[in-house]
């Protein structure tokens, strides 16, 4: 399919679609007049793809992991396969999302004690 009906497909505007691959999350092929021409699982690639930025990783990241990803749940090849640099990518990343926890934990506590004060009877 060309990068239109990709697009139309999964929601995604064409010049994102090209980002995706200057960061060689996609790879097309180039048919003989240049049209990019994308395979029928590039439309799950995709919603993959914004999966994963949408949990907050960098392209750099989704690099990294996307080769070693076939399906929810699924990875090839075996997890301990991995090598130590993704891992260890993966592992930073997984700091940070628990830091924001803690601080957004922190902050709702304090919002919620400052609300109590101000409100005692809970309206």
């Amino acid at each position: 399919m060309r990068i239109g009906e990709l697009s139309r497909r999964t929601g995604v505007p064409t010049r994102l679609l090209r980002y995706y691959e200057e960061q060689h999350l996609l790879h097309p092929e180039r048919a003989g007049n240049g049209y990019r021409s994308y395979p029928e699982s590039a439309v799950a690639r995709v919603g993959q793809i914004r999966g994963l930025l949408d949990s907050g990783l960098t392209t750099e990241m989704i690099r990294a992991i996307l080769p070693y990803l076939c399906g929810p749940g699924h990875l090839v090849p075996a997890p301990e396969d991995v090598p130590a640099q993704t891992a260890a990518l993966l592992q930073g990343h997984i700091d940070r999302i628990q830091s924001r926890i803690d601080c957004l934990a922190r902050n709702r506590d304090r919002l919620t004690a400052y609300l109590a004060a101000v409100r005692p009877d809970g309206r």
